[in-house]
């Protein structure tokens, strides 16, 4: 993603998220995407965003929270964990510089549902004993996992 988005851009893109988080066999997102609207402005301020990555699907543990989620990286080095339902909205934040540990895995998983291997990539930025996680299935979401552990890593070390 390049240049630096604003939080009315982000929601944007939320929007767009939005349509695309819902599968064939699940009832459309109820959302109100003037509130929406309105709370990721709240959440990012003046903010301006460096790189944005949507998780399609909700990591293990977010289930019972939304549908999708989105991680933000600001050009000030400030993480946000944006997660959207239907009627659910939430966010945590942490600093780029508090992360103890970034870490990529490339690997296969076993879709029970299909009957067969399937690449996947995640990034797991870890703080205290929280974890957020990032994936990618596709080419695409492949592309913008790496370049925001890319931003992640040279937030966090940048090289001199």
């Amino acid at each position: 993603m390049a240049g630096l988005l604003t939080a009315e851009e982000v929601f944007e893109k939320a929007r767009e998220a939005a349509a695309a988080a819902t599968g064939p066999d699940e009832r459309a997102l109820q959302i109100d995407y003037a509130a929406l609207a309105a709370q990721i402005k709240a959440a990012l301020g003046d903010r301006k965003v460096a790189r944005v990555h949507f998780n399609r699907f909700l990591p293990e543990g977010y289930e019972d929270q939304g549908r999708f989620n989105l991680l933000v990286l600001t050009s000030g080095k400030v993480l946000y964990d944006i997660v959207i339902g239907d009627s659910y909205f939430r966010y945590d934040v942490v600093s780029a510089s508090d992360l103890d540990k970034v870490q990529v895995i490339d690997a296969v998983w076993e879709n029970r549902e299909r009957r067969q291997e399937e690449p996947f990539l995640s990034l797991r930025l870890m703080h205290g004993d929280e974890t957020h996680l990032l994936l990618a299935l596709s080419d695409d979401e492949r592309a913008s996992l790496l370049a925001f552990a890319d931003a992640v890593t040279a937030a966090r070390h940048p090289e001199r």
